[in-house]
């Protein structure tokens, strides 16, 4: 079926375009300290990515809505490429701003990258628009792996120049992708605009649906607590004692933990249903707080990392599910484009927060704001699983 095949491609290029934002990520806050004459804004660039993520959702999603995802998805990569040779030429001419370039441009392209799960949706339905959303996404832990290994490798690729092969090696990435998405078949974009007759729904009548709402208030809740968490972590373990390395094991871990998951969670999705999954993964995420709330050793950090992880697999991916079942096919690009401009909007504004919170509230209130978010947010979801499952036993 084209559609498998499409869903094959689409694992491939996020297993490659993945690895976009965990290189920016590792080495982000290095070279910016090594760039920036300022030491307070050397964590700026890491924060422009998630911020250039943001703002470029809209965009992303008009480009695909107009020309198809697979034209998108091309100039999305031509974007990597170029936000690689400008983070480049960055560290080359010990350019602070032109780094700063770069990484917001590395943004722009993850807004591509971020909405390949989606692309799997297309022309799916049923359970098996769920495990194909999974599926894409199980190419994260490829790139989880990547993205980390490529830092290793290439970091001391250029002579008396640290890090700059690692940016060039991430141009090198969105270059090899360019031919894995040229093969994704023409008629499984978003080309069907045309394709029915069904009114478009305004923007703003499509948010006030309470389906909607709590679908993108989900994704929102999972993708930014974890964001919350992960940015904050390193500092707190170091802070408590642990090592960096021990602290960079942890991170690691919690990666794993984040993508691993995906091989089962379409088939949990299709077993009990993605807002079942959603409000677990919302449970686990707080869970993982209380873990970390009862003690600062290794064993504390790493189990709360971990379940933070598994956590946000199924919260997020879970939201996804739901705002597929949100939209017409018409519908497509704006709902899509704008559930991911405010779930990452609202991670870029985590990123930016969260090292002052830790250095003002501490560690426990990070992870009291973790807890006391998921019970607001677990209250509207659990009710609408109660009475889809009282409708469900009247109709009986």
């Amino acid at each position: 079926m084209a559609s498998d095949r499409n869903i094959r491609i689409l694992t491939v290029a996020q297993a490659l375009g993945g690895a976009n934002a965990p290189i920016v990520i590792s080495l982000g806050g290095l070279v910016g300290q090594q760039l920036s004459a300022d030491p307070s804004l050397m964590t700026l660039p890491v924060s422009l990515l998630n911020l250039g993520l943001a703002l470029g959702t809209l965009p992303a999603a008009s480009v695909m809505r107009r020309f198809g995802r697979r034209s998108g998805y091309v100039f999305g990569a031509c974007i990597g490429m170029v936000a690689g040779l400008v983070s480049t030429f960055g560290i080359l001419h010990a350019s602070f701003i032109l780094f700063c370039m770069g990484t917001a441009t590395a943004g722009l392209y993850s807004s591509y990258v971020q909405s390949y799960r989606f692309a799997a949706a297309d022309n799916v339905f049923g359970a098996e628009r769920q495990k194909a959303i999974a599926r894409v996404m199980a190419g994260g832990l490829i790139a989880a792996i990547v993205g980390p290994q490529l830092v290793i490798w290439s970091r001391n690729m250029l002579p008396g120049m640290p890090f700059a092969g690692s940016f060039l090696s991430q141009a090198g990435l969105a270059a090899l992708s360019l031919p894995v998405l040229l093969l994704l078949d023409r008629s499984s974009p978003s080309n069907l605009n045309e394709a029915t007759n069904v009114t478009d729904r305004p923007l703003l009548a499509i948010l006030a649906t309470p389906k909607y709402l709590i679908a993108i208030v989900t994704g929102i809740v999972s993708y930014g607590l974890m964001t919350f968490v992960m940015t904050a972590s390193p500092i707190a373990m170091v802070g408590h004692g642990l090592s960096i390395s021990q602290a960079t094991l942890g991170i690691q871990w919690h990666i794993l933990a984040m993508y691993g998951p995906s091989f089962i969670t379409g088939r949990l999705m299709a077993r009990f249903g993605k807002e079942r999954l959603a409000a677990i993964g919302l449970l686990l995420m707080a869970t993982s707080a209380v873990v970390a709330l009862s003690g600062t050793n290794l064993a504390h950090f790493w189990g709360g990392l971990v379940l933070l992880g598994v956590g946000w697999n199924f919260g997020f991916l879970g939201a996804t599910a739901m705002v597929a079942d949100c939209h017409t096919p018409t519908e497509r690009s704006k709902v899509q484009g704008a559930n991911d401009f405010l779930v990452f909007g609202t991670v870029a504004t985590a990123s930016f927060f969260s090292g002052s919170l830790l250095h003002s509230g501490g560690w426990q209130t990070i992870n009291w704001i973790v807890v006391l978010t998921v019970v607001l947010v677990l209250i509207p979801l659990v009710w609408t699983l109660t009475r889809r499952s009282s409708s469900l036993r009247l109709e009986r």
